[in-house]
């Protein structure tokens, strides 16, 4: 039995896993104290603490904690007032939260193509989809690389519509020294576990206006006025406007204020690995005709995720089985949007999304936290260069 065990235990520190979710300082101090007091729902010490460091972060004047940057989004939605007859476009190579929240709302999704240097939403491809039914473009950020603002703040300014960035990737990066997430009209960030800055769940709404903001904290909570209430704005709180309740607990917000008073560490631990990546394999994927993960030199990237694009699809599936024969896992990304059962079933595909197919099926990712050590990124660079397409 102690053998078994001994056994088991040695095969998992032989394993690299593609995420370890970062341990902050303070987090148990944090969460011992929310219990050990009387306010353990939302809006409390640690909300506001929590609310601060984004502020300071992210250069937003408004800021509102969600329980998801899936919530942020639909709140979103709920305040750009989408409604059947509407269209909204996006990227057919992103995760299904920003499409969801269009189509509860009951508008159209219109997919189109991604730039495959970056993965990021195609601003030609978005210029031609376009119509009068058009009320907004849903951007994201891929792997904490910012999509092309340029041209799409001005289709945006052009047409009259708006621009909701999905910034789940990219807290701390920035395009021409603008921060991801305040660019466009809305912006939404996630603490999933899997993200730089995680509260196991959770997520944030960022906003520059403040009539949106005045709307949006009545949406999240449950369409009361209760936050203002809280302030002492007014002597009762009731029932304003539609909404849900998108407020996360004090335990949420302790562990994402221990999280983001570390996020320079963070940031430097997942850069060192990133940076590790970029050094060690361009001669081994010129070989191989891989291309890696590139970013434009106007942006500054957060190290959410280093990926590799396989020639071909087989070669993909067999670099990964590769991997995972070392201990090591790589997984691939996102199956488009339009070629999904619901995508076809809730929205159109004015040209086909090729490009975003070819990403999808050639796309794998490396394993990058910000505690690995020198020898699990030794052994993934490894096992990388052993590799031959």
């Amino acid at each position: 039995m102690t053998a078994d065990v001994s056994s088991t235990a040695a095969s998992l520190t032989q394993n690299v896993p593609f995420n370890v979710p970062f341990r902050a300082p303070f987090e148990l101090d944090n969460l011992a104290a929310v219990l050990a007091s009387a306010h353990v729902h939302g809006d409390g010490k640690f909300t506001a603490s929590a609310t601060r460091k984004l502020r300071q972060i992210t250069g937003a004047p408004h800021v509102l904690l969600t329980t998801s940057c899936t919530h942020a989004l639909e709140l979103g939605a709920l305040l750009l007032e989408l409604q059947p007859g509407d269209e909204v476009i996006l990227p057919s190579f992103t995760f299904p939260s920003p499409a969801t929240s269009v189509a509860l709302r009951g508008a159209t999704c219109v997919f189109v193509d991604i730039d495959e240097t970056t993965g990021n939403i195609d601003p030609a491809a978005v210029a031609e989809a376009i119509t009068d039914a058009t009320k907004a473009i849903f951007v994201m950020h891929y792997g904490g690389v910012a999509a092309d603002m340029g041209p799409l703040l001005e289709l945006a300014a052009e047409h009259c519509i708006a621009i909701v960035e999905d910034n789940a990737h990219g807290l701390g990066g920035s395009w021409m020294g603008r921060q991801l997430g305040t660019i466009g009209t809305i912006g939404t960030l996630s603490f999933h576990d899997t993200k730089n800055i995680h509260a196991g769940e959770g997520g944030a709404l960022l906003l520059t206006d403040d009539v949106l903001m005045l709307r949006a904290e009545i949406m999240r909570e449950k369409g009361t006025d209760r936050a203002r209430f809280l302030r002492g704005q007014v002597d009762k709180y009731g029932w304003q406007d539609i909404g849900s309740s998108y407020l996360p607990s004090e335990l949420n917000a302790a562990v994402l204020d221990a999280q983001l008073a570390a996020f320079e560490t963070i940031q430097a631990g997942r850069h060192r690995v990133w940076d590790a990546y970029a050094r060690e394999l361009p001669t081994w994927a010129a070989r191989n005709d891989v291309a890696q993960m590139f970013v434009p030199p106007d942006r500054e990237h957060t190290a959410h995720l280093y990926y590799l694009r396989m020639p071909t699809e087989d070669v993909r599936d067999d670099f990964i089985n590769h991997m995972r024969g070392r201990g090591i896992a790589t997984p691939f990304h996102y199956v488009p949007l339009d070629a999904s059962p619901a995508g076809l079933k809730m929205g159109r595909t004015p040209v086909q999304c090729t490009r975003s197919a070819r990403f999808s099926a050639t796309v794998t990712r490396l394993p990058i936290w910000p505690a690995m050590s020198d020898d699990q990124i030794a052994r993934v660079i490894d096992a990388v260069t052993e590799f031959a397409a």
